[in-house]
């Protein structure tokens, strides 16, 4: 059986919708957090497929998370490699970086439920047009060398990218809308939920109003990108 090794960077930000179609494509899923003193020693060339997901960090902030090197060294290594590779926010931040790419705070937080602009209708993405997708991040990236821009929001410019058909990298958040952890986003974002001008209120009207349509896209244009891996 195909595997799959989702990297947690916080525990209330896990692979959430995307787990149905990944397991629907064949892989065994299995999960490990940074924090875990065994993820230092993970290969993460090995597996079939490495999907990383978000969390409140910056790439740039490496003295205060040292596990950050550790992790860009290793992915480098798996992306030279063109192993199949899927990051959400913080994960396509950190995808960016290993490619060569700068990351840096981008100046205005973008939260809430917005739609995004693709590109590409002939991409996986064209399942999400027009379709109200969760974002929460105030760091972006420049878009890495030889990668295809995807997706793009009034916000900022660089909300999804690809590179030939294993590497896929997703600021938006396709994999929430149903997850009640949504509740500890609200709590630990509450300062950047604030300066974009949200409500706790707000937001969880939005998940209710959203969050289904967003994981039904979200779902198919991750069941499309896994049938395409080379």
């Amino acid at each position: 059986m195909k595997t799959a090794l989702i990297i947690r960077h916080v525990p209330h930000e896990g692979v959430a919708a995307y787990r149905e179609p990944i397991e629907a494509a064949g892989y065994q899923v299995d999960r490990v957090d940074v924090g875990d003193p065994a993820f230092a020693g993970r290969c993460l060339t090995e597996p079939d497929l490495v999907i990383m997901m978000g969390g409140p960090m910056a790439v740039y902030d490496r003295a205060t998370y040292p596990w950050i090197n550790c992790q860009l060294h290793r992915l480098a290594k798996r992306l030279e490699a063109d192993r199949p590779t899927l990051g959400v926010c913080f994960g396509a931040q950190m995808i960016a970086a290993a490619l060569g790419a700068r990351v840096y705070a981008g100046g205005t937080q973008e939260v809430g439920f917005h739609p995004v602009t693709v590109h590409d209708e002939t991409s996986p993405l064209r399942h999400v047009a027009h379709v109200p997708m969760l974002h929460w991040h105030g760091d972006t990236f420049d878009l890495p060398e030889g990668t295809r821009l995807l997706a793009s929001s009034d916000v900022y410019a660089h909300q999804a990218f690809s590179r030939g058909r294993n590497l896929l990298a997703l600021q938006f958040h396709g994999e929430m809308g149903e997850d009640p952890r949504v509740d500890a986003w609200i709590a630990q974002g509450a300062a950047d939920m604030v300066a974009a001008g949200q409500t706790a209120d707000g937001i969880r009207a939005a998940y209710v109003e959203h969050g289904p349509r967003a994981i039904t896209a979200s779902r198919a244009m991750i069941a499309e990108w896994l049938s395409g891996l080379n």
